[in-house]
């Protein structure tokens, strides 16, 4: 299914995306996304369709339209993507991280890769179907969220709390991070997003007796928390297979026939390449810990000291991951969220997963795909509180040399071109037919 206008269209889209600095800190500072959402929002009206602007706080801007579909009884598909990306230092890079320039075959900038990839596709493909009066067989509902990089509390989150009512008869969502290929044993595989660690951002709390740095202090709250945080930080969490993962793994001893080893999982994940990086995090829980404050005088012993944890956590397992957590900090050491979010697990099984592989399958005949767990997290957690159960499905095609994991909140982020064509068409297959 040829759709040469939808192809040349993701290429400009994705560039004038990314040239909107949509940095977002987490702590309110940054530009916030209204000027994309503009954009966006043109877009979507430009070929006929409503659109929806929302803001949770100035500047913190998602956009949302609805095509309607052949058959409203069918459970109605969102479609979504996020319009903030993480910051970028322009010394770190060797292009200006907001040029979007094209070099080699490929679009540089931050965003690339997370995710105006996806946003650039998604427009695209649902602009050709507009313009070309294609109605698809259920309602589609697209979303474009703010805030993802931070938990989503000012994009997805204040959406599903405040105006439900958009995302009314929904069962099924797609988004970021699966669809894209690897080379496992020699054969290339995609990897469809079917489960999510939780999100634990947990904050750590050390009390002491301040006083004078030349003193003798046995109740010092910098010494406390600091065993606190390598104790935690160098727990050793044990190896615990999701079915999602299970399943995964088994894929790979069929295209490797290496087997998986729980006291050696690095056997398997060296089968596995660059995407090791996503898969290893998910055989087990985590707990990084990622900033320390406290003091504010070389003399001064201070009276408490504070640490961020960030933990993921199995499905089903974030609260006994805080009891460990508080049991490895120990006395005088307040254990608290400071953000929470849940774990995601749906069956690789069912109408839309065999859609999303019909897809792949009618660009890439002889491909091979399986499910896979997120170490990270998506905005389908905020939906799936409205009973929406959401997969990760922005297909890409890649070169077996490019570590896509490593682009991710990376330096030098970069999708290639022909990658995003690929996409487009699979994601145009996907939304005509199912």
């Amino acid at each position: 299914m040829e759709h040469p206008k939808a192809e040349e269209e993701v290429v400009r889209i994705c560039q004038e995306l990314i040239r909107f600095d949509t940095s977002n800190f987490g702590d309110g500072t940054g530009p916030g996304e209204r000027v994309a959402a503009e954009y966006t929002a043109g877009l979507i009206e430009e070929v006929g369709l409503d659109t929806t602007i929302f803001e949770s706080q100035p500047g913190r801007t998602s956009v949302l339209t609805r095509m309607a579909g052949k058959d409203p009884s069918k459970g109605a598909l969102v479609v979504h993507g996020h319009l903030d990306v993480v910051p970028a230092q322009k010394e770190d890079w060797s292009v200006d991280p907001f040029g979007a320039e094209e070099k080699d075959g490929l679009i540089w900038g931050r965003g690339a890769v997370d995710m105006k990839d996806m946003d650039a596709m998604i427009l695209s493909v649902m602009r050709a179907m507009a313009r070309e009066g294609r109605v698809p067989e259920r309602d589609l509902i697209f979303a474009f969220f703010a805030d993802e990089e931070a938990g989503g509390t000012y994009g997805s989150h204040w959406a599903v709390d405040n105006k439900p009512e958009l995302f009314e008869g929904a069962t099924e969502a797609i988004s970021e991070v699966g669809g894209y290929s690897t080379e496992i044993g020699g054969q290339r595989t995609y990897l469809l997003q079917t489960a999510e660690k939780g999100l634990s951002w947990l904050r750590l709390l050390a009390h002491g007796r301040a006083g004078h740095g030349s003193q003798i202090n046995t109740d010092n709250a910098v010494t406390r928390l600091a065993a606190a945080v390598t104790r935690i930080g160098q727990y050793d969490w044990p190896i615990e297979l999701t079915k999602t993962t299970r399943q995964f793994l088994d894929g790979v001893t069929e295209l490797t026939g290496v087997e998986f080893d729980p006291d050696n999982p690095e056997e398997i994940l060296k089968e596995l390449g660059t995407v090791a990086r996503f898969v290893g995090a998910t055989l087990q829980n985590t707990t990084n810990p990622t900033v320390l404050r406290s003091g504010y005088k070389h003399n001064v012993i201070p009276g408490t000291a504070e640490a961020l944890i960030d933990a993921r956590t199995l499905p089903g397992q974030q609260e006994q991951v805080l009891e460990i957590v508080k049991e490895l900090a120990g006395e005088g050491v307040e254990v608290s969220y400071a953000h929470r979010d849940v774990d995601l697990e749906v069956p690789f099984a069912g109408n839309l997963i065999d859609s999303m592989i019909d897809a792949l399958h009618s660009e890439d005949p002889g491909a091979k795909v399986l499910p896979y767990t997120l170490s990270g997290g998506t905005d389908n957690k905020a939906l799936s509180r409205l009973g929406i159960a959401g997969y990760g499905f922005a297909p890409l095609q890649l070169p077996n040399d490019l570590d896509f994991p490593a682009m991710f909140h990376g330096v030098d982020e970069r999708v290639p071109t022909d990658s995003l064509k690929f996409g487009v068409r699979v994601l145009d297959r996907l939304l005509s037919s199912y």
